[in-house]
């Protein structure tokens, strides 16, 4: 393979920009940048993207010599398949040109910003899905012109859309937040407020903010996969993303009207199940998929086990996350209509159990402060409402604890990244037993309110004395 020989762009150019991205990892370009594609070859339109990194150059820079174009590799059991994604247009780099960034948003060509930004992006209270306005980015984007945070953007973008006399843009979050679409409304309508009552008068009455389910397991690239797909192919593809073949995204058929049938790709015709109301899809994928992800993470990580797969393959972990599921997630919710809830869960499993996708217990395990009130506590108080035991959930919370502590339970060193993770830290290393770690963990109001906290303190206590003690597999083989 030639030094030089790298992969390029062979359909012609991309489309004309109609979409900015907000967060340009590997989720999106393997998740909905593929589905963007899709749609725009099958029934054409304007629908190129410029993708947006709000922090790092580091996506930018490696796309960029290969004219923005990637390998998205399909990883199945019985081996994988390579299509080329050739929708981005652009990637704009956040804090080296905010100006450049919010000049594209405010695009009349524009009529749609997707965000995958992770929770910790919409600088929000967890525990409560208010904007926390004393966020240091925040705090800045109520003075500044020029934003720093993905809602500062979104705001002033808008703003300068009203000002100029067009339609706003279509906020579409692609991130696993429990109403997602109304969360995300929220947090812009209460920044907007703070900054222009009349612009936050308007969005919420011109505004559209649709919620949405998105669903593929897409693991970090690693750089032997970029050197096999190297040898595979004989060109160089600094950034391609790998995925599963599972796929599924539901959207809520709520985009700004002024842009009639212009308003939004042709999903539809690439398989998105356009709906009046995700929730109960949302609920499903949440509480079954999330839900299940960081226990098994955390509890997978403490038993040495590096992936999701290799996890599962553990017959006590396996028969603890069946176990979670039956008695403690599919009872806590409504299934969306003709779903079957049990055949949801076996496929789940089968994709867990994938040996292609090598998604690491440590990478699912990463914000675990922002993700714990999102695909667990939701749960956990349907349960207590009811009345039912969670054994599992508790474990779960249990293990995170010992996780953000910082050491595993063979004394070595945990690598956790998590925007409090030094505060976590301090906590927990300043207890001197489990049910002082314990409390002071369960303190973090960031996290935890006062209420469910004091419900469940001596359940999850208990939970952490067994873990700390008798380690997982003799922790789970009492629960299963």
């Amino acid at each position: 393979m030639g030094a030089g020989l790298r992969v390029s762009r062979q359909r012609g150019p991309a489309p004309k920009a109609g979409i900015v991205h907000l967060g340009l990892g590997a989720f999106f370009r393997a998740f909905g940048a593929v589905y963007i594609e899709e749609a725009t070859e099958k029934s054409g339109g304007d629908w190129g993207i410029i993708g947006v990194s709000l922090q790092s150059p580091t996506t930018r820079d490696l796309l960029a010599p290969q004219d923005f174009v990637y390998t998205a590799q399909e990883l199945g059991p019985d081996g994988s398949r390579l299509r080329q994604i050739e929708i981005l247009r652009d990637v704009l780099v956040a804090p080296e040109s905010p100006e450049a960034v919010l000049a594209a948003m405010a695009d009349p060509a524009i009529r749609i910003v997707t965000l995958t930004v992770t929770e910790k992006g919409y600088c929000h209270d967890p525990a409560s899905g208010t904007l926390n306005m004393e966020h240091p980015a925040i705090r800045h984007d109520l003075t500044g012109d020029l934003p720093q945070s993905a809602p500062g953007y979104l705001v002033r973008a808008l703003q300068r859309r009203k000002a100029a006399g067009l339609p706003p843009f279509t906020v579409l979050t692609c991130d696993n937040l429990p109403d997602n679409g109304r969360l995300v409304k929220g947090i812009v309508l209460e920044l907007a407020r703070r900054i222009d009552p009349d612009l936050a008068d308007w969005l919420e009455t011109e505004g559209r903010f649709p919620a949405t389910m998105v669903d593929r397991i897409v693991p970090a690239t690693k750089p032997e996969d970029v050197e096999a797909l190297a040898a595979r192919t004989g060109y160089l593809d600094a950034a391609p993303v790998m995925h599963e073949p599972f796929r599924q995204w539901v959207v809520e058929d709520d985009f700004v009207p002024a842009y009639g049938k212009d308003a939004c790709p042709d999903l539809g015709a690439v398989g998105v199940e356009l709906v009046d109301n995700v929730t109960a899809h949302e609920h499903m994928k949440l509480r079954m998929l999330n839900g299940t992800h960081s226990p098994l993470a955390y509890l997978g990580y403490l038993a040495g086990h590096e992936t999701i797969a290799e996890t599962v393959a553990d017959p006590v972990l396996a028969a603890y996350v069946k176990r979670l599921w039956t008695d403690e997630i599919i009872p806590s919710f409504t299934a969306p209509p003709g779903v079957n809830m049990a055949a949801y869960a076996d496929a789940l499993f089968n994709r867990y159990a994938n040996p292609g996708i090598r998604h690491r217990t440590w990478q699912i395990a990463m914000d675990g402060s922002q993700k714990l009130p999102q695909r667990i506590l939701g749960t956990l108080r349907d349960n207590l409402a009811q009345d039912r035991a969670c054994p599992g959930l508790l474990t779960a919370i249990a293990a995170w604890m010992i996780y953000v502590g910082g050491t595993d339970l063979d004394g070595r060193p945990i690598d956790v990244r998590d925007p409090l993770a030094d505060r976590l830290r301090t906590l927990s290393d300043g207890a001197s037993d489990a049910q002082g770690r314990v409390a002071a963990l369960l303190g973090v109001r960031d996290i935890f309110d006062a209420g469910l906290a004091d419900a469940i303190r001596p359940e999850v206590t208990a939970a952490y004395e067994r873990l700390a003690t008798g380690g997982v597999h003799r922790t789970l083989e009492a629960l299963t």
